[in-house]
């Protein structure tokens, strides 16, 4: 979450997203093996044709959207992965990785029907890295946050599979 305080700051950050100068990196666990260590999803994303609470890959008046993808861990029909995201549509990695067949565990809109861990309390995708640059000072700027509990706990799970 960013907040900005004044609309100096508001300007800034909405002039790094549209230059695509703000990077996030986010991990997921996704449903199946990723035969390619690494690979990139483009493919333009906007509102589902029939179901408009939903984000597709075959929607018209889409916007481009390109998510890169690695594998850091393959656990037999589970893969733990980072994404890069070079845009920011709404539920991008969701739309993307369910779009190539690995769809995210616990993901309730884009994701399996029947998942074993349908029942963690939430989906294996988590933004763990953001560098922006600072409206004022102009200093680049790291964050990052922890997994939560449910998905290392998860992750566990998979090691001992």
């Amino acid at each position: 979450l960013v907040v900005c305080k004044n609309d100096k700051a508001h300007q800034s950050l909405s002039e790094q997203l549209k230059v695509h100068s703000i990077r996030r990196i986010y991990v997921a666990i996704v449903h199946g093996n990723i035969k390619e260590e690494e690979g990139t999803v483009n493919a333009p994303i906007g509102r589902h044709p029939t179901d408009r609470k939903k984000m597709s890959i075959h929607a018209k008046n889409a916007r481009n959207a390109i998510t890169h993808y690695k594998v850091l861990k393959r656990f037999g029909n589970y893969t733990y992965i980072q994404c890069k995201l070079e845009t920011g549509r709404t539920h991008q990695i969701r739309v993307h990785m369910a779009s190539i067949g690995h769809p995210i565990i616990g993901d309730p809109i884009y994701g399996l029907k029947k998942d074993r861990f349908s029942d963690i309390g939430g989906q294996c995708l988590h933004a763990a890295r953001l560098t922006l640059c600072h409206p004022t000072t102009q200093q680049t700027m790291h964050f990052s946050a922890p997994l939560p509990s449910y998905f290392t706990e998860i992750l566990a799970k998979l090691e001992k599979m």
